[in-house]
């Protein structure tokens, strides 16, 4: 065995290998022992925004989609108590990398340890993004993740400490790939003494790519610019020039048109022959500049389309090289998984995303309906209580895929804030619950629902709890477990690890109340199964469950109405 780095934290020791694969391996249960978040008085739960941030890959300079922008969200909390358990001054919190589940690091997003670029973004940024931050450095001013620790600050409006802008990228200092680089995230007090830590992964793809049609050697002779393909042996940036070619034949006035525009938003360099020779003229284009998009906020020309709105509605009756359907009549994520991360990435690997019933479509629609004129991009999103309500769990949650409408939730149990984070619309990145806790905090990222597919987003849920899923015990945040027939998540009663909860009171007079989660014929549904193996003590004797079990009145009594 091979081990590649030691890492030295309050004393503690743990040696990450560079052996062994990231699935199945034991790997993720073995650093989720060493940790020690969840031992001491403080939890410290940290997560992505998004689940999967994306960026132009190693080249910017043709034409830019998104920059390496990754996003750090935490919250620490402490143990004793019931109110005021949020610590949101006093310490300071940091991050810095640490190596994946296979012992490799991602601490530069510069070069590689054999000095080829990892990518030229801080050649072009000015230009692009009017911004002149030092390599390493983000538009926001944080640094790459390396083995030095950086600060995250706190957000008083969204209640959460942030690291925002973190110019990642997803390639190893060995230049292999690494679509899910890790951090780890600690907290000290004023002395420097050590209150808890967390391992979390910054999701970071290049495969917001359109080679498979616009690519000179796809063969596609639909995507073919009239004057013949670019033919650049650089394959990043052989397929930008060739849609800049199409742009440039559909829409040759598009620069002199909105010139005006253009000089105000500080875009001078653009040339009237067009994007083409504006990029060949070493002014690569930033796509939002005229196509606005709610991922880069203050972007955009009135009158001419956002860019969510161009890209899928363009492309939607578009044929996929392969099989030969058109992109809007595909009903799995394969479609999706043609331009987004992707193939390699598998982006959607959460609870749903293992799900092979469903799929991108069954949340977002078609296409069409992700393209449609009257939505806005990145804000009108699917929200949980359209699958999530009445006890239920529904396995789409559009009514109809092709307007993309969302079901109407019928209770708020599971339902995510509204107007939030603005009038209008209600985003799960951005709701809170119980005591106050964002929601990704104890489910984790969008597209990365506990429990994921890949073994580095289980980590934290291992570490503060002891096994893989939604941080759900009570443990997890408090000293002691606090009693409550309703105030728990989500409305949920105390669940003791060694006698059951006195529940005779409550389902006696308010029975109705429990089928919300052990289901109409009170025999358990999903929502009541068991997150752990659980033992209870009970005037009968004990009865032990193991995980998952659908906890029901039939387990201990003779029905709701046996004693």
């Amino acid at each position: 065995m091979r081990y590649v780095k030691e890492i030295i934290t309050a004393g503690l020791v743990f040696i990450l290998s560079a052996c062994g694969s990231t699935s199945n391996d034991g790997r993720a249960e073995e650093v989720a022992a060493a940790e020690f978040g969840n031992s001491g008085a403080y939890t410290l739960l940290a997560w992505n925004d998004l689940g999967m941030h994306c960026m132009d890959g190693s080249d910017f300079s043709v034409f830019s989609i998104l920059p390496p922008y990754n996003n750090l969200n935490a919250q620490l909390i402490q143990k004793a108590g019931t109110s005021g358990k949020h610590v949101t001054s006093g310490v300071a919190i940091t991050y810095s990398a640490v190596a994946s589940l296979d012992g490799k690091y991602n601490t530069t997003s510069l070069y590689n340890d054999h000095s080829s670029l990892k990518t030229n973004f801080w050649d072009f940024v000015d230009i692009l993004f009017h911004g002149s931050p030092l390599p390493d450095t983000g538009l926001t001013g944080n640094h790459t993740p390396d083995l030095d620790e950086h600060n995250l600050s706190f957000n008083a409006t969204a209640n959460w400490w942030e690291a925002t802008g973190l110019p990642l990228t997803p390639y190893n200092d060995d230049g292999s790939k690494n679509y899910y680089p890790m951090v780890r995230v600690a907290a000290k007090d004023t002395s420097g003494a050590l209150l808890a830590t967390t391992m979390v992964v910054l999701p970071v793809s290049d495969e917001m790519d359109c080679r498979a049609c616009h690519g000179s050697s796809s063969g596609y002779v639909a995507a073919r610019p009239a004057e013949g393909w670019e033919l650049d042996t650089d394959a990043e940036k052989d397929f930008k020039w060739n849609i800049l070619r199409l742009h440039d034949e559909k829409f040759p006035t598009a620069v002199s048109d909105h010139r005006p525009e253009l000089k105000t938003a500080g875009y001078n360099g653009y040339d009237d022959a067009g994007l083409y020779p504006t990029a060949k003229n070493a002014n690569p284009v930033l796509c939002a500049t005229c196509h606005g998009s709610n991922a880069l906020p203050g972007t955009g020309i009135a009158g001419i389309k956002p860019l969510t709105e161009a890209i899928h509605s363009l492309h939607s009756e578009v044929k996929d090289p392969d099989n030969g359907l058109t992109l809007n009549s595909a009903t799995n994520r394969d479609a999706c998984y043609r331009c987004h991360p992707g193939a390699a990435t598998k982006c959607l690997r959460g609870a749903m995303g293992k799900q092979d019933n469903i799929q991108c479509q069954s949340c977002h629609g078609t296409m069409s309906a992700v393209g449609a004129h009257t939505r806005s991009g990145w804000l009108e999103e699917p929200n949980c209580q359209a699958c999530h309500q009445e006890g239920m769990r529904f396995e789409t949650a559009v009514t109809d895929m092709g307007t993309g409408t969302l079901r109407e939730a019928l209770d708020t149990r599971f339902a995510t804030n509204p107007d939030t984070p603005a009038a209008g619309v209600s985003l799960y990145r951005y709701s809170t619950g119980h005591g106050s806790m964002q929601c990704s905090a104890c489910h984790g990222s969008t597209h990365a629902i506990y429990p994921s597919s890949h073994d580095e987003d289980n980590i934290q849920s291992m570490t503060v709890q002891g096994h893989r899923g939604t941080v759900a015990e009570c443990t997890a945040c408090h000293d002691t477990v606090p009693y409550t027939h309703d105030a728990g998540p989500h409305g949920m009663h105390t669940v003791y690890p060694s006698e059951v909860y006195p529940h005779s009171t409550v389902a006696n007079h308010d029975r109705a109340s429990c089928k919300a989660c052990h289901g109409d014929d009170y025999r358990g549904s999903i929502l009541s199964g068991t997150s752990s193996e659980r033992s209870y003590t009970t005037a009968w004797g004990t009865t032990n469950f193991k995980a998952g079990h659908m906890v029901s009145c039939y387990d201990c009594h003779d029905g709701p109405e046996g004693y």
